[in-house]
């Protein structure tokens, strides 16, 4: 992206003149990239999710491991198969017992590893796939829900969290989102959050309109694209420059009525 910035800049007719960043430019270059990664395969922003996903699976499942001993059952989710792979054969090799609830099973199966993780006391974790078990389950036995992985939207996002945070829950529930510092994971964080705020102010009556998944992962592109530009020497020190954000696990209260 960096590269295509500095061409398209170098191909203008005229020079601006203007100092610092282009953010007109920067968008148009992230636009165009979110294009080629939904028509292309190889390297692009998808991947590197999955990639990221990948490498904080097993810390997730240690850390899943550890609030399932301190505190009882746990609800952890995971966008992609290959995470979820990993985080349970972190949890078998710890010796945790789990159900597995995944979009490929039977609605037999299904049942089955739901009910062993709602009625058998000694299976401590479910693992979910965020999309496939994000709606239309009750899994308020567990008052902790780890996020492996972050969604593009924070209605997806809650909805996960929603599972267990229903009409009977008796404790507070608490959503631990994993979070891998100096990455992307940092941005779409921080973009999630922004969009919950809209969307609670467009549920107030605002007429502020709530951004799609599409609009994040746009937001992600053009804040990646922004801050590898100003760690360039040419850049260095323009104007727009951001505060880096901290990361790590963040800690999410859930707020608002349980869902019947």
């Amino acid at each position: 992206m960096v590269a295509r910035y500095e061409t398209a800049l170098a191909n203008r007719s005229s020079a601006t003149g203007a100092e610092g960043i282009d953010e007109n430019l920067v968008r148009r270059v992230a636009r165009a990239e979110l294009k080629d990664t939904e028509t292309k395969s190889g390297e692009n922003v998808f991947t590197m999710m999955r990639r990221i996903g990948e490498a904080k699976a097993e810390l997730a499942a240690d850390y899943t491991a550890q609030l399932a001993r301190s505190a009882g059952k746990v609800v952890f989710f995971a966008k992609h198969i290959d995470v979820m792979d990993a985080a349970e054969e972190s949890f078998a090799q710890r010796g945790v017992r789990f159900s597995s609830i995944r979009g490929d099973q039977t609605p037999k199966v299904r049942q089955a590893n739901i009910d062993a993780f709602v009625n058998d006391p000694d299976v401590a974790v479910a693992v979910c796939s965020l999309t496939a078990a994000g709606v239309g389950l009750n899994l308020q036995v567990a008052s902790n829900v780890v996020l492996a992985e972050l969604s593009w939207t924070n209605a997806e996002q809650t909805q996960a969290i929603d599972r267990s945070h229903r009409i009977g829950q008796t404790e507070p529930v608490t959503a631990w989102r994993i979070i891998a510092a100096q990455t992307i994971d940092t941005r779409i964080a921080e973009l999630i959050d922004s969009k919950a705020g809209l969307a609670a102010r467009a549920l107030d009556g605002s007429d502020e309109e709530v951004s799609s998944s599409a609009d994040v992962q746009l937001e992600a592109l053009a804040a990646m694209l922004t801050d590898a530009l100003l760690a360039s020497p040419r850049h260095a020190g323009s104007p727009g420059s951001r505060t880096p954000v901290s990361s790590g696990e963040t800690a999410l209260e859930h707020t608002g009525p349980p869902l019947a």
